[in-house]
């Protein structure tokens, strides 16, 4: 078992930067690829980056390219997601997830949310214009 505490969330302005943390605890957290996603009432899930489990590889969704950035700190057992540049429609709630990924050989990236085994509660980000 793994939880997952999100925080960092907010209210700010269009053009502000927030940074989200993602506390884990519980099962190894270095065995875990982590994502990021975000859902506004309404809408489905989706995704915004993703990072494998040593934090070599990351992916973003064309909405956080340029703008947003996933790392992770393996001894903080921490990942993060740096948002600049921040704009209305990426108001949403904002959940990290971890999936276990057991053998590490190819440092994967999973790209959908159904591949995770593990989410957070969730933090609300509102950007207002």
């Amino acid at each position: 078992q793994v939880q997952l505490v999100e925080s960092g969330g907010g209210s700010v302005q269009a053009g502000d930067s927030l940074r989200l943390s993602c506390a884990a605890s519980g099962r190894a957290f270095s065995s875990h690829a982590m994502g990021w996603f975000r859902q506004v009432p309404g809408k489905d899930r989706e995704s915004v980056a993703v990072i494998s489990r040593s934090g070599g590889r990351v992916y973003y969704e064309d909405p956080a390219k340029f703008r947003f950035t996933i790392s992770r700190d393996n001894v903080k057992n921490t990942v993060y997601l740096q948002m600049n540049s921040l704009k209305p429609e990426d108001t949403a709630v904002y959940y990290c997830a971890a999936k276990f990924d057991p053998t590490g050989y190819l440092d994967s990236l999973y790209y959908t949310g159904s591949s995770y085994d593990y989410w957070g509660q969730g933090t609300q980000v509102t950007v207002s214009s």
